[in-house]
């Protein structure tokens, strides 16, 4: 007797050379050569604004404090980097980042697969779910304020919220959209439930379930930012621009917000390369 592991949802290739045909070798063309230089137009605008501002400043078009030099934001950069301001700042952001994204992450795959695989949670918990995900997540801050106080315990359960709701909305989405025709080839083989779950269900609802952690990766940062400037106990990035905006230093400030977008970049830069290695055998 046949065990199911000897079974394939997807039927065998076709060998091209037995079929009597010859394999088509790809040759290096100009297309693709000439794609590289498409990778830096998204550098032209920002390099655009970098020159007009240098310009302006260098000029003494405007003399106004709210307008400072490259140069002197650079020179906050050296100094925040030289006395550890930058370092101690970013790892406390980081790590409630972190903390809050793996919390909610791990409770979004929880919730959202009992909603997913279950009829009677959907009916139960899914209006109310619908409901709450519909609330805007810095209307909880006044409450989450008054239970855990203005300290990390606030911020990383506010961070927590902001992984949650993308992760439950894709993961439970994800199972519920497993094409019917995959399932009905596991009944011909006669998969088991676990073995349904197993080889059918998650593989196909993986792309979701990667889109929701993808999100929650991204809202959870952005999320950060917002809870250190509205619970402004403790240090991080967000308190880095308080600072320099009570200070009227907008060199600080403007340093923070680069500070941010690259950090930002380098979460979904790498959450990317991620995507394209784990789902690379799909387009093969």
């Amino acid at each position: 007797m046949a065990h199911a592991a000897d079974f394939e949802l997807t039927p065998p290739a076709i060998d091209a050379d037995r079929a009597g045909h010859t394999k088509p070798t790809r040759t290096p063309t100009s297309a693709s050569t000439s794609t590289a230089p498409r990778r830096w137009r998204g550098a032209v605008l920002p390099l655009l604004a970098l020159a007009v501002w240098w310009g302006v400043s260098a000029t003494g078009i405007s003399r106004s404090g709210l307008l400072v030099s490259p140069q002197q934001v650079v020179h906050t950069g050296i100094e925040q980097i030289a006395s550890g301001a930058l370092w101690r700042a970013l790892s406390a952001s980081l790590a409630r980042e972190l903390t809050g994204f793996a919390l909610g992450t791990a409770g979004g795959l929880v919730l959202g697969s009992l909603l997913g695989f279950s009829r009677l949670a959907e009916r139960v918990l899914g209006p109310s779910f619908n409901t709450f995900k519909q609330i805007s997540l810095f209307a909880w801050i006044p409450l989450i304020s008054v239970w855990f106080g203005l300290g990390d315990a606030a911020k990383v359960v506010f961070l927590s919220l902001a992984a949650l709701l993308p992760v439950v909305a894709h993961v439970s989405d994800g199972i519920r959209n497993v094409s019917p025709e995959l399932l009905e080839v596991a009944r011909v083989y006669r998969y088991t439930r676990w073995q349904v779950v197993v080889r059918v269900v998650l593989p196909a609802a993986l792309p979701s379930v990667f889109t929701g952690i993808y999100l929650a990766l991204i809202y959870s940062w952005l999320a950060t930012l917002g809870a250190e400037y509205l619970l402004v106990a403790g240090s991080g990035i967000g308190n880095m621009l308080i600072d320099g905006s009570e200070q009227f230093r907008m060199d600080l400030v403007l340093f923070g917000i680069v500070v941010i977008g690259i950090v930002g970049w380098a979460l979904n830069a790498s959450a990317r390369l991620l995507e394209r290695r784990l789902f690379a055998h799909r387009s093969r």
